[in-house]
């Protein structure tokens, strides 16, 4: 079966200005970046974009604007499922598909606290399934408050009966990888690797694309190596092992220092998060982030990247 999502697709930072609201025009600018640095597609409104910080109308608004900017180039899939009561979260999932996003995506740590089993997270899910039967979905395995892994059953059935088109792996394991590419495999569901270090063996083994946070830094990057890794093995490891050591940049101020980074490269914001202090953005993290830079520009020469 043909798939309809494929390659690289970046986590959406939400722009804030110095007082603390949405900045807009910087949304359509970040969304102008990821499309001319080679974009396959965006995932707005996620977990990059503080969703867990946003109110109901600016999430939907944030969907709109990007809708708007891209214009049809791209795909663009948006969740804002963040709601605790189960009626609530069917009420913003069916507010953010009529904003015209390709996909509405699911977030796993909503439909079952921590403690509860998979009967009921299976319950959960078939109730939105059936109560928005028009909608088209994808699943995130968002690890804020608590990652909850899929079961390679849950998405057999998903892949099966053509209720999920996207999945955002957070597995960061290549034998889960491996087990579900398996079970997925022949179907319309397409799974999107998070991890950056499993990321050029989940491609080999027939994953569908790299969806994950250092997309802000260096998407063209990621879209050489998935486009490439096939024909040029030998270099597709080692930009693979670049990729992988510069993603530990996560770790440090994200999404502080991506919002740092998009200023160097052209994309004027503040460093203003809700979800984290900027002061974490410390001389140190300055450092790390512009050296960052002299090397993702070193490799696009290599590479033949003119952006």
């Amino acid at each position: 079966m043909q798939k309809s999502y494929s390659g690289c697709w970046p986590t959406m930072i939400t722009p804030f200005t110095a007082d603390g609201k949405v900045d807009f025009p910087a949304v359509r600018h970040i969304t102008r970046w990821y499309i001319d640095h080679g974009c396959d597609g965006i995932f707005a409104v996620c977990q990059s974009s503080e969703m867990f910080f946003l109110q109901e109308q600016e999430k939907l608004d944030i969907a709109l604007a990007v809708k708007d900017e891209v214009a049809g180039r791209v795909k663009v899939i948006a969740s804002g499922h963040t709601a605790d009561d189960p009626s609530q979260q069917i009420d913003e999932l069916g507010r953010m598909a009529e904003t015209g996003v390709d996909a509405v995506v699911l977030v796993s740590n909503r439909l079952a606290a921590r403690h509860e089993g998979e009967e009921l997270f299976n319950q959960r899910a078939d109730r939105i399934f059936t109560e928005l039967p028009h909608v088209t979905f994808g699943l995130y395995e968002c690890p804020y408050p608590y990652l909850r892994l899929l079961t390679t059953e849950f998405l057999a059935d998903c892949a099966r009966t053509g209720k999920l088109v996207f999945l955002k792996d957070v597995s960061c394991s290549i034998s889960i990888l491996k087990e579900r590419i398996r079970a997925i495999a022949g179907t319309g569901l397409s799974l999107f690797n998070a991890n950056t270090s499993t990321l050029l063996d989940s491609l080999i083994l027939g994953a569908d694309g790299y969806n994950g946070v250092m997309a802000n830094f260096h998407i063209d990057i990621y879209k050489w190596m998935y486009s490439n890794f096939k024909s040029q093995p030998e270099l597709a490891r080692k930009v693979s092992d670049f990729l992988t050591v510069a993603a530990v940049t996560e770790a440090r101020a994200y999404p502080v220092n991506a919002k740092y980074h998009m200023n160097a490269v052209g994309v004027p914001m503040t460093t203003y998060t809700r979800s984290k202090d900027p002061s974490i953005l410390n001389e140190n993290a300055i450092h790390e982030v512009d050296s960052l830079i002299r090397m993702e520009d070193a490799l696009r020469a290599e590479l033949g990247l003119n952006i």
